[in-house]
C-alpha cells in the first residue's frame, strides 16, 4: 500500500531555535523552515520533521543515527564544537572515557543528545 510513500519520520523538541542551531551549525546537516517546524534533509533524500512540543519528553532512545567512516575522528570534530558524549556503563552496552562504544557484537558508536536531551548517535559504517 506505501510502497512508493516517501516516508518521514519526526520528533519533538523543546525549543526551535535551540534545535536549529544545534542541528544546522554544530551538526552541519540541512535545515529548512516550515511554518510547523523544520525539515532536515538528508542525502538520499531522506527527511525528518521537528515539531515543538510545549510538553516535550526526550526519547530514551536513538531517534537518529548518522553514519560516518571514523566514529574516533566524527567525536573528536563534535566535541570541538562542545557536544558531550553519553557514557554507558549497564549490561549490553559500555563505552570508553571518549563516550565510544566497540566491539561488543555491535558497530562502533557513540551516542549524544542534543538541546531538548533526545538521543543521536554516530555509528561507523563500512
Amino acid at each position: 500500500m506505501f510502497k512508493d510513500a516517501q516516508v518521514f519520520s519526526g520528533f519533538s523538541v523543546s525549543d526551535i531555535g535551540k534545535t536549529k542551531k544545534f542541528y544546522g551549525e554544530t551538526l552541519g546537516l540541512k535545515i529548512a523552515e516550515k511554518s510547523e517546524g523544520l525539515e532536515l534533509q538528508f542525502a538520499g533524500g531522506g527527511k525528518a520533521f521537528i515539531y515543538a512540543k510545549p510538553d516535550h519528553t526526550p526519547a530514551s532512545f536513538t531517534i537518529l543515527n548518522i553514519p560516518v567512516k571514523n566514529v574516533e575522528t566524527a567525536v573528536a570534530g563534535l566535541k570541538e564544537r562542545g557536544v558531550r558524549f553519553e557514557i554507558y556503563d549497564k549490561p549490553g552496552i559500555k563505552t570508553d572515557d571518549k563516550g565510544i562504544a566497540r566491539g561488543g557484537g555491535g558497530p562502533t558508536i557513540a551516542w549524544f543528545k542534543d538541546p531538548a536531551g533526545n538521543i543521536l548517535s554516530v555509528v561507523e559504517s563500512k
